[in-house]
């Protein structure tokens, strides 16, 4: 393992994105889990839309690197069904399911319907606080974002600082031509949904189809205002 200097998160973020930033994501992941953060990394997967393509690249590279996926009680289906094809296609041996805690659903969201009331408190009970916990053995995370899924994630580094967490986003460069040409490339499943006009898949209550022109995450909470379920809010 390497010395890393006793930094701030966002000074190591900011020296490992400027000296690691330019890797391949194959490589980036290597280095960071092999070197970096050996049985201290972790990729968070939704299982959904493109989710395949970071899923696949782990698989190649760390094929027992944990592999946290929430279970929040809301989702599609097709995402169930999708997640275990997935990963019996890909090899995967670590991932690791998250649930809400029982208490928190049973006094806030006692009939299921929190999310019409107030879906930040939900994505809370059913994302946010579940991850939290479970990344807390982890010094460093994974995830699938892109800089040109929304505005807000235009300036998207490689590497940043997320509280007390490295945050790793190996393809933030990547267009949505680059991943569909890696999955066609790879012969990957695709999401079921995807065919049906869902570019972005979440919990099935707040997930719909995006308008022509919008951009992908249009169709997440489209009646809520929000555009992110809280994960990716530093922590």
């Amino acid at each position: 393992m390497l010395d890393i200097p006793q930094r701030s998160v966002e000074a190591r973020a900011a020296d490992l994105d400027a000296r690691y930033g330019d890797l391949a994501p194959a490589e980036l992941i290597g280095t960071m889990a092999y070197h970096f953060f050996p049985d201290r990394l972790a990729l968070v997967s939704s299982f959904g839309a493109d989710s395949i393509t970071m899923l696949s690249i782990v698989a190649e590279v760390v094929p027992d690197l944990p592999v946290l996926f929430l279970q929040t009680g809301k989702h599609f289906d097709e995402t169930l069904r999708y997640r275990d094809e997935v990963v019996k296609r890909l090899g995967l041996t670590n991932v690791v399911d998250l649930y809400p805690e029982p208490l928190a659903l049973a006094q806030d969201d006692p009939d299921g319907m929190l999310h019409k009331r107030d879906p930040d408190a939900c994505c809370a009970i059913r994302k946010v606080h579940p991850l939290n916990r479970a990344l807390k053995p982890y010094d460093a995370w994974i995830t699938g974002r892109r800089r040109h899924q929304t505005f807000a994630r235009r300036q998207l580094p490689i590497v940043e600082a997320d509280g007390t967490h490295i945050k790793l986003n190996p393809i933030a460069t990547w267009s949505q031509d680059d991943v569909d040409q890696y999955i066609d490339e790879h012969d990957l499943p695709r999401h079921p949904l995807v065919a049906e006009g869902y570019p972005s898949i979440g919990c099935a209550p707040c997930t719909a189809r995006p308008a022509a022109g919008e951009d992908a995450r249009a169709g997440r909470w489209s009646e809520a205002g929000k555009t992110e379920c809280g994960i990716h809010w530093m922590r």
